[in-house]
């Protein structure tokens, strides 16, 4: 979906992390498929966990995991990734961090994920880590996504209201995480889930990538 540029720009930038910004959930789904497996645990929808913290999910969904440590559970699905994984970049990701970093629009990352992946993303494999100016992970809040506690804490720590920022997002309980926290513009992208399910959380527009975000932010160096 495209449209015209924003006339004015978002007082900061607040932007998910796994399929957001890189391409992790054949990474994430394969650690999560390895772990079930080797648990003997018939798991169908791994759709579940896009875009939560795992844990959150074991708590609060129904499954063969019941009575089982969360955090345990959690740390051995980490320990399923491969330690030379590396996922790919969303096209637009670096444009977009880079872009607004230029015209002054502070950029912060609010994820599910834990610090050392946020690392090895921003610094290695996208190389913006200098560009943003706050990081929420997992650890940083009690209650995860569609909690919107990551983005408050976000808006709270660049000193901007939360009103007047954008926030991108690929999963649902994202974008209502940030909606919920008073995220004043919400988008999509297409990335883990379908336009249709984005737009009934309540995404303003859904976009392939993130060079339309750029685009529609007038954050597109052209």
């Amino acid at each position: 979906m495209t449209g015209g540029s924003d006339a004015r720009p978002p007082a900061a930038l607040l932007l998910d992390l796994d399929g957001t910004l890189v391409d992790s959930e054949p990474i994430q789904r394969a650690a999560y498929r390895a772990y079930f497996d080797h648990r003997g645990w018939e798991v169908a929808d791994l759709s579940r966990f896009t875009g939560r913290r795992a844990e959150d999910v074991f708590v609060s969904e129904p499954g063969p995991w019941s009575g089982a440590d969360p955090g345990e559970l959690s740390a051995a699905i980490v320990a399923m990734v491969p330690t030379d994984a590396s996922p790919e970049p969303i096209g637009g990701a670096r444009v977009l961090i880079e872009s607004a970093a230029a015209a002054g629009v502070p950029v912060a990352v609010v994820t599910s994920a834990g610090p050392d992946w946020v690392e090895l993303c921003l610094a290695e494999v996208l190389d913006v880590r200098p560009h943003v100016v706050v990081v929420v992970t997992a650890r940083d809040v009690v209650d995860g996504k569609p909690d919107p506690a990551g983005y408050a804490l976000a808006c709270a720590r660049l000193g901007v209201a939360a009103a007047d920022c954008v926030a991108v997002k690929d999963s649902p309980a994202g974008v209502a995480a940030a909606l919920a926290a008073g995220v004043g513009t919400v988008y999509g992208v297409g990335s883990t889930h379908s336009a249709r399910q984005l737009a009934a959380a309540g995404a303003a527009e859904v976009h392939d990538d993130l060079r339309g975000v750029a685009a529609r932010l007038g954050l597109d160096p052209g």
